[in-house]
């Protein structure tokens, strides 16, 4: 999660709201990706698509069976949805999200028993570190305005 975090700065430094995403299949990291909707005026750009990218690039393959992807806020539907396609075995999150959290705060698309692939869920690891990082973003934010 402390590599999440990382790209979370990473957005934070960028403008971007802090979240950050990193891959790891057989204890290597295959993918990172932070949110990057304003840089690239991309609704799409979140920091788990932008990690599945990355993830397909560099092994080729946009299957990725036995992968965990670390994120430091609890996936929107949009991303559980591409975390079920990339049939991705565990999401591990920091923080839940009580507006669009899919994992179980909203609802949990990613164990949704009509589809054929199930994700498994950890979640509030570092929390209290990823929920500071956002609440300063925010703050930040509110000063410009």
């Amino acid at each position: 999660m402390r590599k999440a975090l990382d790209e979370a700065y990473k957005a934070f430094e960028e403008n971007e709201v802090p979240i950050g995403a990193i891959v790891v299949k057989d204890g290597e990291i295959i993918g990172r990706g932070r949110n990057q909707r304003e840089t690239l005026n991309d609704p799409t750009a979140h920091a788990e698509i932008m990690a599945l990218r990355d993830a397909g690039q560099n092994t080729g393959s946009w299957r990725l069976t036995e992968a965990t992807i670390y994120v430091t806020i609890e996936p929107c539907p949009m991303c559980a949805g591409a975390l079920i396609n990339s049939r991705i075995d565990k999401v591990v999150y920091g923080a839940d999200e009580p507006k669009f959290g899919s994992a179980g705060s909203q609802l949990n698309l990613l164990q949704f028993p009509g589809f054929n692939h199930q994700v498994k869920i950890v979640g509030a690891v570092l929390e209290e570190e990823c929920k500071a990082l956002m609440k300063k973003f925010f703050q930040k934010l509110r000063k410009k305005f």
